[in-house]
């Protein structure tokens, strides 16, 4: 996950992230199994938050470094595995140079709009025959709620600016076009549903704060809760089930070589 290092605004609550959506790691375990580590190995895992896939590849023996770019989510990852190596770094200036034998990434590089210039730095981090291997928002991702924030900003008569929209959700054609441009072997790519469960009844509302909150910048924090709670009135019957709120994610799965 990643936004400016060092900054005092850097948007990640570190606590809110372990305490309220552990989902995002806990979903990245089938895609080490895509990742297929091997004791020995130099993986670097991009967009690492606070840490714990990090963690679960250094269980399998591999040599991880684990790099994001907000600084609360490192120091978070750094005091929980003093023993694994942890860096503020922005994907798009990588400057490894044949340095990783694969690159892991989970629910990271939908943050990232120069998309470009963060696959020739990931290409540049691997070593010949190293291979790249993500998952992230693709296209259609939450559209069923960020439809419904940006109905709201029409509802109260708001400018909704879409340089504010702090996601890139690329189809599946466009992003493996931009990985053979940067020199990558496409050999898999896939997008598909998973429906998410947000915990508790407030998860709808987490959900934004932790993730959306760049969409609201310069509203004051009651026109926020207004916008906030009648997208969760508005939404309560199409995904709200069971007591819990189910956001729509679409996620493309990628594996290219550098050869």
């Amino acid at each position: 996950m990643m936004v400016n290092p060092g900054k005092k605004n850097d948007m990640w609550d570190a606590e809110l992230y372990d305490g309220k959506h552990a989902f995002v790691s806990t979903y990245g375990n089938d895609l080490i199994n895509v990742l297929e580590p091997k004791k020995g190995e130099a993986v670097l895992d991009l967009g690492c938050g606070t840490g714990d896939i990090a963690k679960r590849l250094y269980d399998f023996g591999v040599h991880v470094t684990g790099i994001d770019k907000s600084k609360n989510m490192i120091l978070q990852a750094q005091r929980k595995y003093p023993n694994i190596t942890f860096q503020v770094g922005d994907a798009t200036e990588l400057k490894f140079r044949e340095t990783f034998d694969a690159v892991f990434s989970n629910a990271t590089l939908h943050w990232i709009k120069a998309a470009n210039e963060a696959l020739c730095c990931i290409f540049d981090s691997l070593k010949k025959g190293g291979r790249f291997v993500a998952e992230f928002g693709g296209k259609g991702n939450v559209q069923t709620i960020t439809s419904a924030i940006r109905k709201q900003f029409q509802i109260l008569e708001l400018t909704y600016c879409e340089e504010r929209f702090p996601w890139y959700f690329p189809s599946i054609g466009e992003y493996t076009t931009l990985m053979e441009q940067a020199g990558f072997k496409v050999i898999f790519a896939r997008q598909f549903e998973r429906p998410t469960p947000l915990e508790g009844m407030n998860g709808l509302k987490n959900w934004i704060d932790m993730f959306g909150k760049t969409m609201f910048a310069g509203l004051d924090n009651g026109t926020v809760t207004k916008i906030v709670t009648n997208v969760e009135n508005d939404l309560a019957k199409a995904i709200f089930h069971d007591q819990h709120w189910i956001a729509d994610y679409h996620r493309i799965r990628v594996m290219g070589i550098r050869e």
